[in-house]
């Protein structure tokens, strides 16, 4: 068989592949956005939906996981993808349980009934997946806002910056939605005078500091070691999911009458996107 054959033949191979991992992706999302819009409905309607309390933000959190891991697998071995979420999930999952107990690095707060059953009768189970979701999908979006940057020396030092500036501006968004939209959790007093919505301000340091030591362990297999035969197309899936996320959390402040709430997550969707989408065109 000649050489040119045998390349026929493996790019005929890949391609059932390929067209099921692409069914799987559109598959969850459709599944995910089906759970965003009956979410976004309760929210609305400040009534829940029939059934047990919580059962809608249960499966937005466990697809919005699986979208994410199975869009990332695009791009990465699957293995890869399994090793990052696990690490992302676990140190995510340590720090919160960490933070129940001891008020550290987060600041004192405490689990409520609404956030569901808890993981060793201290974390609350979906914070490790909402970790998942969330940093995948702010490292998604810095890439694209790094596009015309890839080529540089220190980009990884740089997409690691925007990626946890990034989960730290979609934090300041979900605790209002947390807090005062729904009942997950309560943040305790404390002897600082300025909160964001009730949070003390240690809880975005303790964002960004966790979420730098995830990504200092968690870049190495999020990295593609493939050569690439020529650039890659953008990929808007994490944009999405993030603005998305921004949107629900922006409503419900909304609803609530939070209007610095409603106002930052407004100026960062919008300042987001524009960067993202300007990253893309490159």
């Amino acid at each position: 068989m000649s050489s040119a054959e045998q390349s026929k033949t493996v790019v005929t191979g890949s391609k059932p592949s390929a067209q099921l991992l692409n069914l799987s992706v559109r598959l969850s999302s459709l599944a995910a956005l089906g759970c965003f819009l009956l979410v976004l409905w309760q929210v609305i309607s400040r009534s829940p939906l029939p059934g047990k309390t919580g059962w809608p933000e249960a499966l937005l959190i466990v697809t919005l996981t699986l979208t994410t891991l199975v869009s990332l697998t695009r791009q990465l071995p699957a293995q890869n993808v399994l090793l990052a979420a696990a690490i992302i999930g676990g140190l995510g999952g340590i720090a919160h349980g960490v933070g129940a107990v001891t008020a550290i690095p987060f600041g004192p707060f405490t689990y409520l009934n609404d956030c569901g059953p808890k993981l060793f009768n201290i974390l609350a189970w979906p914070i490790p997946a909402l970790w998942i979701v969330i940093v995948l999908n702010s490292r998604g979006v810095g890439r694209l806002i790094l596009r015309p940057w890839r080529k540089l020396r220190n980009y990884g030092f740089w997409l690691i910056g925007i990626t946890t500036a990034l989960v730290v501006l979609l934090d300041l968004a979900l605790d209002p939605f947390s807090t005062k939209v729904n009942n997950y959790w309560f943040w305790l007093p404390t002897t600082f005078p300025v909160t964001w919505h009730g949070a003390p301000l240690t809880n975005s340091l303790g964002w960004l500091v966790t979420t730098l030591l995830i990504l200092a362990l968690a870049t190495p297999p999020l990295i593609n070691k493939q050569p690439r035969s020529r650039k890659s197309p953008p990929d808007f899936h994490p944009l999405v999911v993030w603005l998305l996320l921004l949107a629900l959390f922006a409503t419900g402040a909304v609803v609530q009458q939070l209007w610095t709430a409603a106002g930052f997550c407004l100026g960062a969707g919008m300042v987001t996107a524009f960067f993202a989408l300007r990253g893309a065109r490159w």
